[in-house]
């Protein structure tokens, strides 16, 4: 693909074992996925996967032989972006600007955000698995176009309440 296609980077975090169907319908049509991390069960990125390729981390509640296989942090190249993807934003150890990363995305907190701090985007796509308190369901998305970045956060409508 050459770098002038649009691609789109479907952001997820904090499933917890619960992919719901308006999470998939949100990410349909993503060239690639994201997960941040507390996936909760591998049915989750094996789902997931059957939509585009995923890159996944490890999240403090992710246990198991599973998950063990994945790591708590990972780097990916979407066109001329550098994507570090980490669960828990308080243990990133690298300074993003001088390892040219421009986008970090992370999950944890449950709060969707995406905030520009020195030329990185910072970006939490939320939580698309069980509610906690008041906090919204919700993913994100991002278009990259060679070093053009666009980004989404999307709360989902959900059909059922849970």
């Amino acid at each position: 693909m050459s770098s002038s296609s649009p691609l789109r980077v479907g952001l997820i975090s904090d499933t917890h074992g619960l992919l719901r169907d308006e999470a998939v319908a949100a990410l349909s049509g993503s060239d690639l996925i994201v997960h941040a991390g507390d996936i909760g069960k591998p049915e989750i990125l094996e789902r997931l996967s059957a939509i585009a390729p995923v890159t996944a981390v490890r999240g403090n509640n992710d246990h198991g032989d599973w998950a063990s296989a994945l790591r708590e942090a990972e780097t990916l190249q979407v066109h001329d972006v550098a994507v570090l993807v980490i669960h828990d934003i308080a243990q990133l150890r690298i300074d993003a600007l001088a390892a040219d990363v421009r986008v970090i995305v992370h999950g944890h907190s449950h709060r969707p955000a995406a905030v520009e701090k020195g030329g990185v985007l910072y970006i939490n796509p939320g939580s698309a698995g069980p509610r906690r308190f008041s906090l919204p369901i919700s993913v994100g998305q991002l278009i990259v176009s060679g070093r053009k970045i666009d980004y989404r956060l999307q709360t989902l409508e959900l059909r059922h309440a849970a």
